[in-house]
């Protein structure tokens, strides 16, 4: 009897589960016929008009009013059109540097690409559930990409040369005057430009720009001023990538062709025990003395230590290529991103990367005149080519390549690459300490 109801019961459910089926199968027959016939009615021109309504070149040609960007927020009519032509063209410029000129490709080629990708209309690829905002999200405004950054750069280092020329340490620590300056900067610009509105967190977040340290700027800005940070991110790496165009010009104009013909004297070499323990020593001390700038140093110790060591062979080389390869393109494409036209031609972007530049510029100037200083004050037999003084900003190794090259065009068979090494890694360490002390006062 019981068997009996049940299958009764399992073949009404059944029954009304075929009706409900047919029910909405024929529901969308019927609309499909309906749509079939409407597409009937209307002309090849019109069908046309349809397809280009939803093409990126109308979205470009017809802007109009109430047009969100990837974040919600209504874009400007120059913006959906002009804007972006502009900033395509920019992108299509650093591919041109980086592909001709051979200006840092493994930087320019991302960061162009994803700045070519926000600025197509329609997709938001850069929205935060698009592809470039998921990579934006999980690594660039969480501040873990910029310690893998460091890591990778750790492993990569030698800090020999800065071991064997201590004093090439004062080079990497003068060159953070840019920093300092451009903080300055950030706060007069903000009282006199009209549209430009910097705290003093803003403003401390842009100075680190003047480090040429794209990590270390997306770092502090994530703690300071995250409303900021593409743009931050954006000019930081910028200059990175155009050391070779900014640096040689003032390294010329602050030097005499006899200062940049000085040679410099082999250096002693350096034992294996002084590099193992010199980063377990840099991070006692920055724990003791500066926890705030922890993290960063703390990266760049365990990659280096990793590699000196000599005993993790494999995970130093996946440290040195592998994962500084897949960050770096995961990098580059999220600080691409904000070169959407609606975030980057803004007064403030624009006032970031002016500050920026002059930022780069005043710590590329206060390396060399440092090494001009120490120079009056030593020997005539302890003398340091003062072009390396503009290694001392953390644009590694860009900027030891490009003083080794200036060096050479004044005289040939002056090799400064290793001794340009010192200051170049003391700028790193430099810029990392400069992030915390400015963490530590306006965090």
């Amino acid at each position: 009897m019981k068997k009996s109801l049940i299958i009764s019961i399992f073949v009404f459910l059944m029954t009304i589960c075929s009706v409900n089926a047919f029910a909405s199968a024929s529901a969308h027959a019927e609309a499909a016929q309906v749509e079939q016939k409407e597409y009937q009615h209307k002309t090849m021109s019109q069908l046309f008009e349809s397809f280009y309504a939803t093409t990126g070149l109308k979205a470009l040609l017809n802007p109009h009013e109430g047009v969100k960007d990837s974040h919600g927020k209504e874009m400007s009519l120059f913006a959906q059109s002009g804007g972006r032509v502009i900033m395509i063209i920019i992108c299509f410029l650093l591919f041109y540097l980086a592909i001709n000129k051979g200006f840092e490709p493994l930087l320019l080629i991302p960061i162009g690409f994803g700045g070519l990708l926000a600025n197509i209309p329609i997709a938001n690829i850069a929205a935060p559930d698009g592809m470039l905002g998921i990579i934006y999200n999980m690594g660039i405004a969480n501040e873990f990409f910029p310690l893998l950054i460091f890591m990778g750069v750790g492993a990569m280092t030698d800090f020999g040369p800065l071991l064997a020329n201590p004093k090439t340490a004062l080079l990497g620590g003068a060159a953070q005057f840019g920093i300092f300056g451009s903080l300055v900067g950030a706060v007069v610009l903000s009282q006199y430009v009209p549209g430009v509105d910097f705290s003093l967190q803003q403003a401390a977040a842009i100075s680190i720009i003047g480090g040429a340290d794209g990590p270390t700027s997306i770092f502090i800005a994530s703690a300071l001023a995250p409303e900021l940070l593409g743009a931050i991110a954006v000019a930081a790496y910028s200059y990175m990538a155009l050391v070779p165009v900014i640096q040689p010009p003032i390294m010329k104009a602050l030097t005499t062709e006899a200062e940049r013909k000085i040679k410099m004297g082999t250096t002693r070499k350096v034992s294996k025990l002084e590099k193992i323990i010199f980063p377990l020593v840099v991070l006692v001390l920055t724990l003791l003395i500066l926890p705030d700038a922890s993290p960063l140093i703390g990266a760049l110790c365990f990659g280096n230590f990793a590699k000196e060591s000599g005993v993790v062979e494999r995970l130093s080389d996946t440290m040195q290529n592998a994962l500084i390869n897949i960050v770096t393109i995961f990098l580059g494409l999220g600080v691409g991103s904000k070169l959407a036209s609606e975030q980057f031609l803004v007064a403030e972007t624009m006032g970031i990367m002016v500050i920026g530049l002059i930022a780069f510029a005043a710590g590329t100037a206060a390396g060399v005149i440092m090494a001009k200083i120490m120079n009056k004050l030593s020997s005539k037999d302890n003398q340091i080519n003062p072009l390396i003084g503009a290694a001392g900003v953390s644009a590694v190794p860009m900027a030891a390549r490009v003083v080794s090259k200036e060096g050479q065009k004044s005289d040939p068979s002056n090799i400064l690459l290793m001794h340009a090494m010192g200051p170049n890694v003391a700028g790193v360490i430099g810029s990392a300490v400069a992030a915390g002390v400015l963490l530590s006062i306006f965090k």
